[in-house]
């Protein structure tokens, strides 16, 4: 149920490159970020440098410091290399990210992470949780280096992914949760890092509040989207593509809004007496099967082309630049993602 990290990505209709890479120093610009990512969470110990690297190591798209360095891009008309600041900006908000993980390891008691052992999984617990505290730690550490008002904002963001993860445990097996609830869940703990991304490309790049405004409004729609396609696919993937049993989120007791909006209709009075506490196997399966009958799957598609379509306005109330394509070659990757699952 992380944010922005199934497997189920294996199933979308588009390579897993970075989508941002249409920006021709974009893959320079990920390179140089890839190794000072890497020499950012260095420790004196050793034990700890290991444990701080191992997601680091395991790879990702690095979307959310992709989109810090394009939206800086956009301040330009013409291509060119990232400045130092936007490159230590990438790095502070994936280190927010991969802290993140490392915690949500250890909450969902996961095995497995980016195809290997997680945190948890292989040092514990108690471990897993120092460790994410560090790369917050290192993380706010960079994010000061720019100055005030990106560390504040890193802040207040690592504060909303709290809040949006504990909002999410409030409602644990709760057939109560309305669509609400959920949507200030994800706005919290997957739409306020990436909007936050953005944001922090433009101010590192002096960029006018208007122009800001727009790039953090496409980074807040864009993650909403992709999380609520996220959670279409544990619904409608099969188990060999995830990497874990469809429905895991249902049986989790994490109901998302393909299953509140099956809940609210008709077949509502099918799904309710199945969940609402621990289920089996074969249970889980019947609510997976109910939920894929109804109105709930393709009226969240809905949602989430709506969200990204949000995200595509914003980016033209801006002006032509290599950083305004990236953001909208990514745009275009989340929308193949939606049409994919409609089409499930």
């Amino acid at each position: 149920m992380g944010p922005f990290e199934s497997s189920q990505l294996a199933s979308w209709p588009v390579a897993r490159s970075n989508p941002l890479q249409v920006i021709p120093s974009m893959t320079a610009d990920l390179d140089r970020l890839e190794a000072e990512l890497t020499a950012s969470v260095i420790s004196t110990n050793p034990y700890l440098t290991e444990i701080a690297t191992h997601l680091i190591s395991a790879g990702g798209k690095r979307v959310r410091p992709g989109f810090t360095i394009a939206a800086a891009a956009t301040a330009h008309a013409t291509d060119r290399p990232a400045s130092d600041d936007a490159i230590t900006g990438g790095i502070a908000v994936e280190l927010v990210h991969l802290g993140s993980l490392y915690h949500d390891d250890v909450m969902d008691e996961a095995d497995i992470r980016r195809t290997v052992d997680s945190v948890n999984a292989r040092w514990g617990n108690h471990k897993a949780i120092l460790a994410g505290d560090f790369l917050l730690a290192r993380a706010s550490e960079l994010a000061a280096s720019l100055g005030v008002e990106v560390a504040g904002l890193l802040a207040n963001t690592i504060a909303r992914l709290c809040e949006g993860q504990l909002l999410e445990l409030q409602y644990t097996y709760s057939v109560d949760r309305d669509e609400d609830a959920y949507l200030r869940s994800i706005d919290g703990k997957t739409a306020s890092l990436l909007a936050a991304s953005c944001r922090i490309g433009a101010l590192v790049a002096g960029l006018p509040d208007a122009h800001a405004d727009a790039l953090a409004n496409f980074g807040y729609s864009y993650g909403m989207a992709f999380q609520i396609v996220d959670d279409v696919l544990d619904l409608v993937s099969n188990e060999a593509d995830m990497g874990k049993p469809t429905g895991h989120d249902m049986e989790e007791g994490v109901y998302t809004l393909p299953v509140l909006l099956t809940l609210d209709s008709p077949l509502g009075s099918q799904l309710r007496p199945i969940i609402g506490g621990p289920v089996d196997a074969d249970a889980r399966d019947e609510a997976v099967r109910i939920v894929r009958s109804g109105p709930g799957i393709p009226r969240a598609i809905e949602r989430a082309r709506d969200y990204a379509n949000s995200g595509r306005e914003s980016l033209a109330e801006l002006p032509s630049s290599p950083g305004v394509d990236g953001l909208n070659a990514a745009a275009d990757y989340l929308l193949s993602s939606v049409e994919a699952a409609a089409a499930v």
